[in-house]
Parts: structure tokens; sequence; C-alpha cells
């Protein structure tokens, strides 16, 4: 029979099993639209197919198809949609309500189209918190919402780099050549990681308006009609 202190031990640790189980299944985010196929590899290797209302956790590679689109909504307030035949991995994410100062997100765009509306990391504590990466430069947030395109030799007709367009707020590229602002309506674009980001006089062909779902925090909306919530093309 079970001595009352290992009772009590085995109570303890089921207990704190539960607690850990529980702080993975909280998450980083979970997808809130979807249209196509989406897929993960996770941190051990494994891959599965996501569907509306997976989870998403830090260290997670995820991947769109053709045709395929999916929203992340974190547990900080932002949200992020990838495009078609996109690869984004969440290298980090940490997010606590009472500890601002331990706030961090790092996502590595490989390839693709992420279109990003920030939450409550990066606008307290550090605002250096969140950033995305790419081949060719890393690109902070501040407040902001836009859109990022990692291209290497799937641009069609435009030159293989990093692209990027602020719609409100500003974001900053940065690579081993410098930091380049990049302001409301404006677009930038980093070539080389060696290079200096520069700022183009316009959209150089990214066609990056249209999506089958709009993307908005708390009500708003970037880049479309509130009523085209969820509608695919």
């Amino acid at each position: 029979m079970f001595s009352t202190k290992g009772l009590l031990r085995c109570v303890a640790g089921l207990v704190l099993g539960l607690v850990a189980t529980g702080a993975w299944a909280a998450g980083a985010g979970v997808i809130t639209h979807l249209s196509g196929t989406m897929s993960v590899q996770r941190p051990d290797g494994s891959v599965r197919i996501l569907s509306q209302k997976s989870e998403v956790q830090p260290g997670d590679v995820l991947t769109t198809q053709n045709d395929s689109y999916a929203q992340i909504n974190f547990t900080d307030g932002s949200a992020a949609t990838m495009r078609p035949n996109t690869t984004m991995k969440l290298e980090a994410y940490s997010f606590n309500k009472e500890a601002p100062q331990t706030d961090g997100m790092f996502m590595r765009l490989v390839k693709g189209g992420l279109r990003t509306v920030t939450g409550l990391i990066g606008k307290r504590g550090n605002q250096d918190a969140y950033k995305i990466g790419t081949s060719t430069a890393t690109i902070g947030i501040r407040g902001s919402s836009g859109d990022t395109v990692s291209c290497s030799t799937d641009c069609g007709s435009l030159p293989p780099g990093t692209y990027h367009t602020t719609y409100t707020g500003a974001y900053i590229m940065q690579n081993e050549g410098g930091n380049q602002l990049i302001g409301e309506g404006q677009f930038g674009f980093a070539q080389d990681a060696g290079k200096l980001p520069v700022l183009l006089p316009g959209d150089p062909g990214l066609n990056l308006r249209q999506l089958p779902f709009t993307l908005g925090i708390a009500g708003g909306v970037v880049g479309g009609n509130a009523n085209q919530e969820c509608v695919v093309r």
C-alpha cells in the first residue's frame, strides 16, 4: 500500500505534470483562418498537417502549399498571415503579461510572404523584442503592420532578395550594411546581407494587397474590407 508521504508525492507529480502540459498546450498562437493546406515540422522532427484552431509552438517550421493561406493569432494580440508557398520558422516566442522584460518573438521567413500586425510584444519593455529574419536582412517592428517577402529563385521578374512595405507605423530593415527605416507607404529592399537596404521609388510589382481574408487586430483591418473576412477568392 502507498504511504501518506508516497501518495502526496504522486499527487504533486500529477499536478506538476498537468501544469506543464497546460503550459505547452497554451502554445504561442492559434491558426484562426486557413485556406488550402498547411503543414508543420515540430522540433522533434515529426511532420503533420494543420487545420483551423491548431496550435503553433516555438520551434515549429510552418509551410503553406500552393494556393494556400493561413492566419495565426498569437497570445500577445499580434497576428501573421502566411501567403502561398511560404515557409516560416517560429524561432522564439515568449509572452508573460506580468513580465514585459521577458517578451520576445522572432520569426524566420525562409521563403514566401508574410503579413504582420504587431501586438504587445515590442510595444512594452524592449522595443527590439519583435523581429522577422530573412536571408538578407532582419526586420524590426514598431507597433506596425506590413508585408514582407523573401525570395531567391521564385521572384519572377524581380531581383532576388527581401522586400518589405509598411502599412502603419514603421519597420526597420537592418543587416551588415546598416539600417533602413521603412515608413508608411514605403517599400524597402535588401538584395544582399552585406549591402545597405534601400528604399524603392514605389511598388516594384509585388501586388500584395489581395488576401483571401483580411488581417486585423481588435476590429482593425489591414489591406481590405471587414466584410471580406474569411472569404476565399
